[in-house]
């Protein structure tokens, strides 16, 4: 087996084409950030223009769980950083049980927002709840909209990327994905993680703590 990475045409040198493989993802995730800053650019206007109103809607967050989630997926980017780090050193065990870590937390944070919209059903939150809604105003009502999108959207997002980490697993199990040699692929998939972690980050202060 060569000691030197596969390099495709039209690049000359690995170097060059590691840095190809991040640029485009640089790309993709300026436009990940372009949608999520402009969404929740549209949720601060909610809290300008109906202070109360959100701030109503915001005590029906459970800032419990919202903590909990937010320590969960900040776990995660220390998982995935620690990961990208073995990788780059060429270690296949730490970095599959690393990239496990971090995909095992992905799942808990997703069990744990479950659980929350199940709770927010039961209150009559959702939209489709049967019996008294607690929030009769329209701008209570729209401030926990914004609230389902943005963290349903979020949830999409952790949801693909949980996938992404478990075929990284796979790859690098079967060896398919050799380290150190390809431990970009562990980067440009720990960028993705840490995007999402970042819109989390903003998400939680937005919605659960500004009451």
């Amino acid at each position: 087996m060569s000691d030197r990475p596969a390099v495709h045409s039209p690049y000359a040198e690995a170097a060059q084409q590691r840095d190809a493989d991040l640029l485009g993802m640089y790309v993709f995730l300026v436009t990940e950030v372009m949608l999520f800053g402009g969404f929740l650019s549209a949720v601060s206007m909610v809290r300008v223009l109906h202070p109360q109103e959100a701030s109503s809607a915001a005590q029906h967050l459970n800032l419990w769980l919202g903590s909990m989630n937010t320590a969960v997926l900040l776990t995660s980017s220390l998982a995935m950083a620690l990961s990208v780090q073995v990788s780059r050193e060429g270690k296949r065990r730490p970095t599959i049980i690393g990239l496990c870590l971090t995909a095992a937390l992905g799942l808990v944070f997703l069990v744990i927002k479950g659980v929350e919209y199940y709770q927010e059903y039961r209150e009559g939150l959702m939209p489709l709840s049967d019996g008294i809604k607690p929030l009769s105003k329209p701008g209570e009502q729209l401030f926990f909209n914004f609230y389902l999108v943005g963290t349903g959207l979020h949830a999409l997002h952790l949801t693909i990327g949980i996938v992404l980490v478990a075929g990284l697993v796979w790859g690098v199990f079967r060896s398919r994905v050799q380290l150190p040699h390809r431990a970009v692929t562990v980067e440009i998939v720990g960028l993705y993680w840490h995007l999402v972690d970042v819109v989390w980050v903003f998400i939680y202060p937005i919605f659960y703590l500004a009451r």
